[in-house]
């Protein structure tokens, strides 16, 4: 039997160097999208898959993370003051329980795989999500229960992907198959940018997965691997020869929110997503074009 996955590990201490300058004031993952900050969207997605705690890996200058997900009884109690009631549900709504929260300093910029190993204690031996809060995934059914839901069906490893035109594989990590079989296949391997023509599948690694406990040793005693950072995905390749892995192609549409554009859109998307703002956000944007 599976055991449940309740932790996520949520990397959230990069630089932010594809959207400075505003990063040198604002986490990255504190940036707007419409009405909320990205982590809001992220964190209430993995609260709806059923994660209890959070596991955020910050670096210096990122209290404001932690600040927005506690309460703020100034704020609150004036929005109560002024019967203020659907705003004070709003501010309310991404308030996490006590207990439910911790923070971990990666302390150095070493790579996803070294952020993920910052967790090891926290984890134990639990099977564990990761989360890149940089990619906003918008989906009927939140990306996160998916994968969970894809879990609890083949165990093991989950890794969500999602296609590109085969024209831009050389641009990402892309996973090699044993067959498709629907969205749920068994994974051979990943290759990190494959030179054009030459990667295994259309389907690249995205910003959700599902990992078991045994990875933290490999990361361990992995060392450096491209660009100098300790690289989750090595140490995945390791973990397949012993146990399985399997890619979801996940249903929605993601927005690469550590990217300028990619915020810009996530921000169009979600305002037209919106009931009560999707006319006039509408109109807007045709006044501009």
């Amino acid at each position: 039997m599976t055991k449940r996955v309740r932790k996520a590990v949520l990397p959230v201490a990069g630089l932010g160097t594809r959207v400075l300058p505003v990063a040198r004031a604002t986490p990255k993952n504190l940036l707007n999208v419409f009405d909320r900050p990205i982590l809001s969207y992220v964190v209430e997605e993995a609260r709806a898959a059923g994660i209890e705690h959070f596991i955020f890996i910050t670096s210096r200058g990122q209290g404001a993370i932690e600040d927005y997900f506690d309460g703020n009884p100034e704020i609150e109690g004036a929005l109560e003051a002024k019967g203020k009631t659907d705003v004070l549900a709003e501010v309310r709504r991404d308030i996490l329980p006590p207990g439910s929260m911790s923070f971990i300093r990666q302390m150095a910029p070493l790579g996803l795989g070294h952020a993920v190993w910052c967790a090891r204690e926290l984890i134990g031996d639990e099977p564990f999500a990761v989360i890149l809060p940089d990619m906003l995934m918008a989906a009927k059914t939140p990306a996160m229960a998916q994968t969970v839901a894809a879990y609890e069906k083949v165990g093991g490893n989950i890794v969500v992907v999602e296609s590109v035109p085969d024209s831009e594989t050389h641009k990402y990590g892309i996973v090699a198959l044993d067959g498709q079989d629907g969205r749920i296949s068994k994974m051979t391997g990943m290759v990190e940018k494959p030179a054009q023509g030459t990667a295994p599948s259309n389907l690249i690694i995205s910003g959700r997965y599902i990992l078991q406990p045994e990875i933290f040793p490999l990361l361990e005693r992995q060392g450096k691997g491209a660009g100098g950072e300790i690289q989750l995905t090595d140490s995945m390749i390791e973990l397949m020869k012993s146990q399985d892995f399997h890619a979801l192609e996940y249903e929605g549409t993601t927005y690469d929110c550590g990217d300028k554009i990619g915020l810009l859109k996530a921000n169009i998307a979600f305002a037209l997503d919106r009931p009560e703002f999707a006319d006039a956000a509408r109109a807007a944007i045709k006044d501009l074009l």
